[in-house]
């Protein structure tokens, strides 16, 4: 993919739904009764991995628009217990969460399953779910090297339990949930900070009661969900880098559209505020417990800050835009207590510090992140993905704000969250000779 210099950015954009409530969305209304009906769904790779595992299992799943639009997907769930033993493996592709998530749903179902995936899914760590799954009693076996997919789950009864977690995933914590659902007695996971909620706002919208304090999720089993409509907010992981671009790119004001800015997710906001950004919310609202509003982005100047602590879980997979920022702020940035990075689609440390030197970004990996002195004029060059979405959508935004030309390998790779992602850079792009559309609210 190759990148030009973008001397301005104008126009409204609205991303495809967000990618971890269109997982969920899947999850839930297929094992509730009743039908489900989402839209906005993210019919992207990593949501049509699970959409077709579901679908193995017996659930009656259709979907209507074109990919990477507006989406309505219909799910005829079949109850607690209507999942059918698959007769072949499930094949996750290149999506954790639906690794993860299903492998905590799967253990206490009556049936043996098999997940697998591709050679990137084969290297995430399986054992901080199999660990907490194990206590539960369930029989999960991770069969790859290292420890990692496929997977075999041999479905048992489960017992609750209170998982303290090492580590602020909701990953983790969503597995442990789902595996609670059919648990004899209580299941609380109680994390160091507090992680996504996602999994806890939709159970509760389908009708199982969740209790939060603070860190800490229990959830008592009512063996019932209830299908429901479900509409699905902008994923803001993906607004993230259109609102990256329109701040270091001078002379550009965006407006993006039905943006999710769930507390737990919008750390990218925080850390773009205390940097100086303009990013004003409109039109804010509330579907099945998560808030969305449009976001106002202007050009802006920035200050370098330090970003740590609670707020990783709350940014993690916008860090490498936020990378990318950094270069354009003055001063330093320090990003820490993000190791994290080191085990998404690739290395995002080291493909982040890579790519931005290439531009000829003062940076410096750490061991649980990075260290960007901004400032420096970044100059076009030659890019690798590393077939990572989060990387390829980054490195765009860096080699917009970039001089000359950039070539992105692999950046295909965007089609597992954002299929139409460059199309839709591309109309924000202004040709300076014309007046730009003024951004509508």
């Amino acid at each position: 993919m190759l990148i030009s210099h973008a001397k301005k950015l104008a126009g409204e954009v609205s991303v495809p739904g967000d990618k971890s409530i269109s997982h969920r969305a899947v999850i839930l209304g297929s094992i509730a009764s009743g039908v489900t009906e989402i839209r906005h769904f993210l019919l992207s790779a990593d949501c049509l991995a699970t959409i077709d595992c579901f679908q193995k299992m017996g659930i009656e799943i259709v979907g209507r628009g074109e990919v990477g639009k507006d989406e309505k997907v219909v799910i005829r769930g079949r109850g607690m217990r209507g999942l059918r033993e698959p007769s072949r493996t499930l094949q996750a592709g290149n999506s954790g969460t639906t690794l993860r998530l299903l492998t905590g749903l799967l253990a206490p179902q009556r049936f043996t399953s098999r997940i697998d995936g591709d050679e990137s899914l084969r290297r995430r760590p399986m054992n901080r779910i199999i660990e907490p799954l194990s206590l539960m009693g369930g029989s999960v076996q991770a069969i790859g090297r290292g420890g990692c997919a496929p997977v075999i789950i041999h479905g048992n009864p489960l017992i609750g339990l209170h998982y303290e977690s090492p580590v602020a995933s909701a990953q983790v914590k969503s597995s442990i949930l789902l595996a609670g659902l059919y648990a004899d007695g209580e299941t609380t996971v109680t994390e160091p900070g507090p992680s996504r909620n996602h999994t806890e706002l939709m159970l509760r919208s389908f009708g199982q009661p969740v209790q939060t304090n603070g860190s800490t999720v229990t959830l008592r089993p009512e063996y019932h969900l209830q299908g429901r409509e479900v509409t699905v907010p902008g994923d803001i992981s993906s607004a993230a880098c259109f609102a990256a671009a329109g701040l270091i790119i001078r002379g550009s004001e965006l407006c993006l559209k039905n943006v999710g800015v769930n507390p737990t997710r919008s750390g990218f906001l925080k850390v773009c505020e205390q940097m100086g950004a303009k990013i004003t919310r409109e039109n804010e609202r509330t579907s099945a417990g998560e808030p969305a509003a449009d976001l106002i982005v202007k050009s802006s100047s920035l200050t370098g800050v330090e970003i740590g602590g609670d707020l990783i879980p709350t940014l993690i997979d916008e860090l490498p835009i936020l990378a990318v920022l950094a270069c354009f702020a003055s001063g330093t940035t320090v990003i820490k207590d993000a190791s994290e990075l080191k085990v998404k689609e690739t290395n995002r440390i080291d493909a982040m510090v890579e790519n931005l030197k290439r531009l000829g970004a003062d940076i410096e990996a750490t061991e649980d992140g990075m260290v960007i002195h901004g400032g420096r004029p970044l100059k076009g060059t030659a890019l690798d993905s590393r077939g990572d979405h989060r990387v390829a959508m980054a490195c765009a935004v860096a080699a917009l704000a970039a001089s000359g030309d950039s070539e992105i390998a692999g950046a295909e790779c965007v089609e597992v969250s954002y299929p139409a992602f460059f199309d839709d850079l591309k109309k924000l792009i202004q040709d300076p000779d014309k007046p730009a559309p003024a951004p509508k609210a």
